[in-house]
Order: C-alpha cells, then sequence, then structure tokens
C-alpha cells in the first residue's frame, strides 16, 4: 500500500520563491537544481544540484503540476509521484526503442520466396503475439499517443508503436464480415495466394504436382507449348517436355511433320491428368514454366526401379494398379502407369466385345490395370505391358453356360470385319456370325436376333446365325 499525506501549500513562500527565480533570470544566472534551456541530453548537473536531490520531501515545497489550483490541499501519493516524474529535459520526449523485426514481417518472407516488393509498397508488419495490425496512420506512418483509441491503446499495452501498412495494403487484408459469429471465409485473393505459396514451395523443394491439360499454344517465336491449368494457374510446358517421343529429334522436312504429329498427339489428350515438375516461376506475372519428362523419370525410378530391404520393387509383375487414361480411339486406348505410358487394345479392355472404346472410356479416366511384363532395362527406355479385362474377374467359360445351343437370343453388333460378324448378346455372352437370313446387311450398333448353333469353350463365344435384324442403326 503507498502512503499517502495531506501536504498544505503555504501560498506566502510560494510566491517569494517564484520572485527570487524570476530575478536571478534577469541577472543571468542559474539556481540550483535548473538546467538551462540550450542544455542537450545528458548535461545535467550531478550532485546537489540533480533533479534527484530536489524530489519534494516531507516539509519542503511541492512540485505543483498543471492545471491543479495551487491553493487547495490535495491528496498526494508520495511514492507513486516519485516514481512518475519524467527526467527528460524539458521540449524532449524519449524515444521509442525500435521493435525487432519478427517471423511475421511479410516483407522479408516474400524476399526469401523471391518476391520483390514495389517501391511504393509498404511492407506489412503483424504484431508477433496478436497476430493483428497494429493502429496507424496513412502511408505506414505512426500515429501519436494521444490519436490512438482506447481499444488499440489496451491491444498494444505497453508495445511500441510499429510501422503498418497502407489504407490500400489493409482494404486488401480487411476481414470480410460474416453472418455467422466468428466465422471465416477466403476471399479469391486468399485462395490465389495460398495456391501460389504452394507452387513456390514445389519449385523450391521439386515436388511433383498434378495438373490438366487445358491447351495448346505456339508462341511468337515458334515454340509449341502445352498449357496446364494447377488450381486456376497456368502452366506452360514445353513440347519436348512432354515425354511425347524418346528417339532422336529428326531434322529438317522431317522435324517439321515430327511436329505436327506430337501436336495432334497432344489435342487428343486434351483434359487428360499428367504430373509435371516446376523448372521456372515469375512472381509479378505468376507465371510457371514445368517439365512432365522430369516427374515421369522420377516416378519411374521410385516405382520401378527402386527397392525396398527385401529387394521388392513396388511395382511388379502381376500386380494391380491404378492407370490415368491419356488418349482413347476406336479399338486403343493409352493409359499412363505412374511415369509409364502403354496402349491396351480392345481384346485387353474388357471379355466382352467393344464396339468403340469411346463408349466405355474417357480422357481423364482412372482405370484398373494388371502388370503382365515389365522390362526394366533403364529409367529412360523403361516399357510395361498391362491390360484391364484380368481385373475384371469374370470367367468366360462360366459366362458361356449362359446359352444353350438351339436357341435364339437378342444382342447388339458391335463390329463387321471380313464377312465376320461380332455381338454381343443382351445376357453377356460374346457370340460370332458367319450368315445372316436377313436380306438387308448387318451394320455396327444393330440390334439383332441371335440363333445360336454350337458354343466354342476354347476360345469363349457362341457361334450361330443372325436370323433377322430387329432394328437397324441409321
Amino acid at each position: 500500500m503507498a502512503r499517502k499525506k495531506t501536504v498544505p501549500i503555504d501560498p506566502e513562500i510560494f510566491d517569494s520563491e517564484l520572485e527570487e527565480t524570476q530575478q536571478l533570470h534577469e541577472e543571468g544566472e542559474t539556481p540550483a537544481g535548473d538546467i538551462p534551456a540550450d542544455a542537450l541530453p545528458g548535461d545535467e548537473p550531478a550532485g546537489e544540484g540533480s533533479p534527484d536531490s530536489e524530489l519534494p520531501l516531507d516539509g519542503d515545497t511541492p512540485v505543483v503540476s498543471e492545471g491543479v489550483p495551487p491553493f487547495e490541499e490535495r491528496d498526494t501519493d508520495v511514492e507513486a509521484e516519485a516514481a512518475a516524474v519524467d527526467l527528460a529535459p524539458e521540449g524532449i520526449s524519449p524515444e521509442p526503442e525500435a521493435a525487432a523485426p519478427g517471423e511475421d514481417d511479410y516483407g522479408a518472407i516474400l524476399q526469401e520466396m523471391g518476391y520483390t516488393a514495389p517501391a511504393e509498397e509498404t511492407p506489412l508488419m503483424l504484431d508477433t503475439d496478436t497476430g493483428q495490425e497494429p493502429p496507424g496512420g496513412e502511408d505506414g506512418e505512426t500515429l501519436p499517443a494521444e490519436n490512438i483509441s482506447a481499444a488499440d491503446r489496451a491491444g498494444l499495452g505497453d508495445t511500441p508503436p510499429r510501422p503498418v501498412p497502407s489504407p490500400a495494403s489493409s482494404a486488401r487484408r480487411e476481414r470480410v464480415l460474416t453472418i455467422d459469429a466468428h466465422d471465416e471465409v477466403q476471399t479469391q485473393e486468399d485462395r490465389d495466394d495460398i495456391i501460389w505459396h504452394e507452387v513456390q514451395n514445389a519449385y523450391r523443394t521439386r515436388r511433383i504436382l498434378t495438373g490438366t491439360l487445358d491447351g495448346i499454344e505456339r508462341t511468337d517465336s515458334g515454340y509449341t507449348l502445352a498449357v496446364v491449368s494447377y488450381k486456376g494457374f497456368r502452366v506452360a510446358i514445353p513440347i519436348k517436355e512432354m515425354m511425347l517421343h524418346t528417339g532422336p529429334i529428326p531434322e529438317g522436312v522431317e522435324y517439321v511433320e515430327w511436329m505436327d504429329q506430337l501436336q495432334r498427339i497432344l489435342s487428343s489428350r486434351l483434359g487428360s491428368e499428367l504430373d509435371f515438375v516446376v523448372k521456372g516461376i515469375e512472381n509479378k506475372s505468376r507465371s510457371i514454366v514445368a517439365s512432365r519428362r522430369e516427374a515421369m523419370f522420377r516416378k519411374r525410378k521410385t516405382f520401378y526401379m527402386d527397392a525396398n530391404e527385401l529387394g521388392e520393387h513396388m511395382i511388379y509383375e502381376g500386380r494391380v494398379v491404378q492407370a490415368r487414361v491419356v488418349a482413347v480411339a476406336e479399338k486403343m486406348i493409352r493409359v499412363e502407369v505412374f511415369g509409364v505410358e502403354c496402349s491396351i487394345v480392345a481384346r485387353g479392355l474388357s471379355w466382352l466385345w467393344i464396339g468403340s472404346a469411346r463408349d466405355h472410356f474417357s480422357v481423364g479416366d482412372r482405370i484398373l490395370v494388371r502388370v503382365l511384363k515389365i522390362d526394366r532395362t533403364d529409367v529412360e527406355h523403361l516399357s510395361i505391358q498391362v491390360d484391364a479385362r484380368s481385373v475384371l474377374g469374370i470367367d468366360s467359360g462360366e459366362n458361356l453356360k449362359k446359352c444353350q445351343p438351339q436357341s435364339r437370343y437378342a444382342g447388339r453388333v458391335t463390329d463387321v470385319r471380313k464377312g465376320v460378324v461380332f455381338i454381343r448378346l443382351n445376357n453377356g455372352v460374346n457370340a460370332i456370325a458367319h450368315s445372316c437370313y436377313d436380306l438387308r446387311t448387318p451394320g455396327k450398333k444393330d440390334d439383332v436376333s441371335f440363333a445360336v448353333t454350337h458354343l466354342d469353350e476354347e476360345q469363349g463365344v457362341a457361334v450361330g446365325i443372325i436370323t433377322r435384324i430387329i432394328k437397324q442403326n441409321l
């Protein structure tokens, strides 16, 4: 508890000391304990004339605060007043200590990530304790203490004021007013900043990213680029880094034809998923240049070449894996299996006759395949063979029991080649017809009536005759 004492003030003593002080000033003398107006910090006299020796004690003349009537008695906390005495010279206020830069300095963090702030941009400083922006004036200047609101003063406490961003920057970072209390939402700008930060980290760590092939462009310099979309950002991959050709690059006229062929291949792959490694970024325009070749080589090494402590590879012959469909033709699809591309013909896609692979598969699909053979010569020349029908688990011999000889079934024509009609019956059995009793010629996707003559268990097909065409696909 502080000791309080009532100190009476004698007006006669106060007036006499005031007149004596004025007289000494007129004669050019300075009373003991006074500091000249032109004195600098640190020039205060020591000893008896120092401010510490002139502190009011019991029976001495007290220091009268400005704005307090001198001829009134007041309660004085002696210890509190002694601690609150400002020892700085008149007219010179103590300078606040400069705050040490913290880990939340956006300017330093962005500079480490390769971002160069424009000259007119003010670095954003966040409070290291609260994570909030300290109050400030325009253009990042610090407001005087009297202009800081009570709420801001309570939040800052004894922490010296720090520079803050301009109003334009504060408006961009302003928190969104939400319907639900204490809820937080992200603006499109916030989401873009998060994604771009992810791209920068992937560039430094060489992490593999996955995007979608969205376009093919030719630059003014004649370069052909594959345009990949990654979470809304545009990624440019040179066509030579797309890993579409592994042999030597031709020259002259053959080079032009080779480039046209690669462009047609890319056109058939629009919408497919692909992996890439970021090779370069430009922060101002947020442009990205990447390579698919490096991503595929790294996946090949990880899944096909590297072995665990038991000497086993992650992908081996007979294993079922997931594959990406990158291109689809009528009787064939192209898949990418962990960095290696291969083709699957129609007979390897399903146990049932397939008229067109486009009716069952699309670019961008993910399917299950079984690895049948692997050639691990080296990373650049690694090749595999896969099929999709063995994953389905259908036994053609058991499926053939759904048909009985000398019976008729409805089906659809899937293909016609060299006079042989391939039919997929509605009960899921494959059938072959060498003749047709209908005067019309059966075509693809026609609905027909099929009579079974015998069952070929070795091939897993029913052999018979088309009795009539139920409906033609015109």
